[in-house]
């Protein structure tokens, strides 16, 4: 059985059917990539997948549990997290409370240190920043808050939304790199990514959305040389 198994997915935003059928599944221990242009579904699948929107028909099911009807607290509390677009981060708090918070629905006071140690690890940025409030870190160190603190949930699956999404080049380099490390060390990740270069670069698997559908699927280097994805997802023309 798969980690995440997305069975005809439907999501509705009033008249807009935002979501038609979609369907993949998720393996342990891999990256699988959502990629496609603005208005895809590429954001709307996360959201129905993690709770924060209510899916209008389909089914969802997380390490054998069924998530129809779950808020986002208690699919969180299964082992999902969510990096959301825009990253989330509480701007007026500091770095160290924002990570503080990663660790609400644990009460292993231990691992819950060892977690915020690890992340620390993997982004030595931030333990420079603790004291410092979150909504003074540039738009990468934002970035890399909002990974770690999901990462001291000790999620089963982490969800990340557009990481790239308006940083400098060599910000999203170290971005991706870590992204490959939180998967050797055993945490799942179903990425949407609108750099599709970086996207199928990480990734094993890859689905591509077009208003709302899955149009292709496959092994994400497959699609890399797929003449289609590449005139229309990587400027190769």
């Amino acid at each position: 059985m798969a980690l995440l198994e997305v069975e005809q997915l439907d999501v509705h935003y009033g008249g807009i059917h935002a979501l038609k059928g979609v369907s993949f599944a998720v393996e342990q221990g891999e990256i699988v990539a959502l990629i496609g242009g603005n208005g895809a579904g590429k954001t709307t699948t996360l959201r129905a997948i993690s709770g924060m929107h209510k899916p209008s028909g389909g089914r969802v099911t997380f390490a054998g549990t069924p998530l129809a009807g779950k808020r986002a607290h208690e699919i969180a509390r299964l082992g999902m997290s969510h990096v959301p677009e825009g990253r989330g981060i509480f701007a007026n708090l500091t770095v160290d409370e924002n990570l503080a918070i990663g660790g609400y629905a644990r009460r292993d006071t231990a691992a819950i240190a060892q977690d915020r140690t690890r992340a620390l690890e993997l982004f030595p940025r931030l333990r420079e920043r603790l004291d410092q409030n979150a909504g003074t870190l540039s738009g990468g160190e934002q970035q890399m808050l909002a990974i770690a603190r999901a990462l001291i949930a000790r999620p089963k699956l982490l969800l990340l939304d557009e990481p790239s999404l308006g940083l400098a080049p060599q910000i999203v380099q170290v971005i991706f790199q870590i992204v490959k490390a939180i998967v050797r060390e055993g945490t799942t990740i179903l990425l949407v990514e609108q750099n599709a270069h970086m996207a199928l670069g990480v990734a094993r698997t890859a689905h591509v959305l077009e208003v709302g559908a899955l149009v292709a699927s496959g092994p994400a280097a497959e699609l890399a040389r797929d003449d289609k994805i590449r005139k229309a997802y990587l400027g190769v023309h």
